[in-house]
């Protein structure tokens, strides 16, 4: 469509463009004037190559006014429409480099929160979810495959109906949790078999989605922070092989690396902790987390 544009009038726009570039030029900031040169440069360069109509223009600017008005302390809309463009595991790709075996990294997401509850070693970090129980365990290690000793080990995820604690607007705290690694740097807990669910949509990003006939569903995921002395702080998933929507994950946070079994166990196996479950079944799983040194 651009193509059509006669040449005056691409003049014009184009005299536009460098006027607006050149007035960061005396930003007292050196990276906020490349910034905002760079981020006007391809913003004109997308309202030119579609031909944005005023129209189009007015209801955008009504999509992130909504989107602001939804957001509050406890649902970030901005981050799901970050997360949903893709625009949340780009940035962390481009600020986490792969480096020798360390564990990728992937989006926070928008539920997590402070100040979650600290549990002992092999304790539940449910917090009465309803869910099937699954026991996690794994090592935290420095990519020199040193072990790394009282690391704090952030979890959260949701229950087995898809939803997260902050969601259901009774200041709930379940199914988050932390808890800090051994002398040997491994870590056990039990939470829930993680399940899919779908992010937020009843809003402004989920219209999007819905516009342009995408699902919100993500893969079902436990989420991972972790922290330790003279380490690059971690923020992961890990998923559950076999899940359906490893491969249309709504925001597109998957990563083979971060993919591993959740092996079910019938009703009166025994727990690793020797835990009664009564007549419930469980899962187990394990995932080994490599940390990289802060300096990388």
């Amino acid at each position: 469509m651009s193509e059509q544009v006669r040449p005056e009038q691409r003049a014009r726009e184009q005299a536009l463009v460098e006027q607006v570039v050149a007035s960061f030029d005396h930003a007292e900031n050196a990276r906020l004037t490349e910034l905002m040169q760079a981020l006007t440069r391809h913003l004109h360069a997308f309202l030119r190559e579609v031909r944005l109509t005023e129209g189009e223009w007015n209801a955008a600017i009504e999509f992130l006014t909504a989107a602001g008005h939804i957001t509050d302390d406890k649902r970030q809309e901005f981050i799901l429409l970050s997360d949903v463009l893709g625009a949340s595991m780009q940035t962390i790709a481009i600020n986490n480099e792969a480096s020798v075996n360390a564990t990728e990294a992937t989006v926070v997401g928008p539920f997590f929160v402070e100040r979650s509850p600290e549990v002992p070693l092999g304790g539940d970090i449910s917090g009465g979810a309803a869910g099937q129980p699954c026991w996690v365990e794994g090592r935290v290690t420095g990519t020199d495959g040193e072990p790394v000793p009282g690391a704090r080990v952030e979890v959260w995820e949701c229950d087995e109906d898809g939803f997260y604690d902050v969601q259901y607007g009774d200041d709930r705290t379940a199914a988050r949790g932390h808890l800090f690694t051994d002398d040997d740097g491994h870590y056990r807990f039990w939470g829930l078999t993680p399940v899919p669910y779908p992010i937020p949509h009843d809003g402004p990003v989920g219209a999007l989605l819905e516009a342009v006939g995408r699902s919100p569903l993500r893969a079902a995921h436990l989420h991972f922070k972790v922290d330790a002395p003279g380490k690059r702080t971690l923020v992961t998933h890990v998923f559950v092989r076999g899940d359906d929507f490893l491969t249309r994950d709504a925001v597109f946070g998957v990563r083979d690396s971060l993919i591993v079994d959740f092996v079910q166990h019938a009703v009166g196996v025994p727990t690793p902790d020797g835990r009664h479950l009564g007549e419930r079944s469980w899962a187990g799983a394990r995932f080994d987390i490599v940390l990289q040194p802060r300096s990388v």
